[in-house]
């Protein structure tokens, strides 16, 4: 539908300004008030304090945190590494292949997340592959959980890029292998890093299946925060909360300055 007068324009504007202030503006606000809060016993809260903000930066949310870390970069970068390559063989193989190559890496993201948990704890829980209980097996439920995005996102860059490049290179004399490293790679360096950032934006919040195959001492920071909602302690887990976002958001600038660079070049 088109607009064409003023009016409506606005309109359109403030109901989409509206919705996202409701739906993403209000719970930020909402716990960013909570994780200094004293008391919530009215509309607003009151007392404030930074006792809880302090709380988040003790060792066992701080061991929760370095956990998140070290498994969402363990599960991303694997996701990307086998969703570009995933990506780059589906380009130049045979349509029907490609389509089963789109539907098997689609899968994990067509199922809710307990349901790859429950798999992976089924799958291996017995010999010959025992992974139930190490740390393997959440890096492993994180990565198939990605996977799709990262798969897509390099995916949709590749069937967009110049089919001429990697053509002029070959005739020139390089090889398959130099092609791969010095033109089509390059050429995808800004999709893989949007992946990367996409992935690891996603393994750092992700709970549904991480909960069900987590050993007790390979605690993420969301697992932690969904103990301190389960105990009561909500003013503790939106503290964390915050600290979860501040660290993604962080992570998230610096492959974003890496991308642009990429772009660049």
């Amino acid at each position: 539908m088109l607009l064409h007068t003023k009016t409506a324009k606005a309109t359109v504007w403030a109901l989409v300004a509206i919705t996202v202030a409701l739906l993403i503006g209000a719970p930020l606000v909402v716990t960013v008030l909570a994780a200094f809060a004293g008391s919530w016993n009215s509309a607003l809260p009151s007392d404030p304090t930074l006792e809880h903000v302090a709380g988040a930066f003790a060792q066992d949310n701080l061991a929760s945190l370095l956990v998140s870390l070290q498994t969402a970069t363990l599960a991303s970068l694997t996701a990307v590494v086998v969703g570009t390559w995933a990506a780059l063989a589906a380009a130049s193989a045979p349509i029907r292949v490609a389509k089963v190559a789109d539907a098997v890496f689609h899968l994990p993201a067509a199922v809710p997340s307990v349901v790859v948990g429950l798999s992976l704890l089924s799958a291996f829980s017995k010999a010959p592959l025992l992974l139930n209980g190490t740390v393997a097996i959440v890096v492993l439920a994180q990565t198939l959980l990605v996977l799709a995005f990262a798969y897509n996102t390099v995916s949709a860059a590749a069937a967009g890029a110049d089919p001429l490049l990697p053509l002029a290179a070959s005739s020139l004399g390089a090889g398959r292998l130099r092609v791969l490293l010095t033109v089509r790679l390059p050429v995808l360096l800004p999709s893989i890093a949007a992946a990367t950032g996409l992935a690891l934006a996603l393994c750092m919040g992700e709970l549904g299946a991480t909960v069900m195959v987590y050993p007790a001492s390979w605690r993420t920071l969301p697992v932690t925060i969904f103990a301190l909602v389960d105990r009561g302690s909500l003013f503790d887990a939106a503290a964390n909360t915050l600290v979860l976002m501040a660290v993604t958001v962080a992570v998230l600038a610096a492959i974003a300055a890496f991308r642009g660079k990429a772009r660049v070049r």
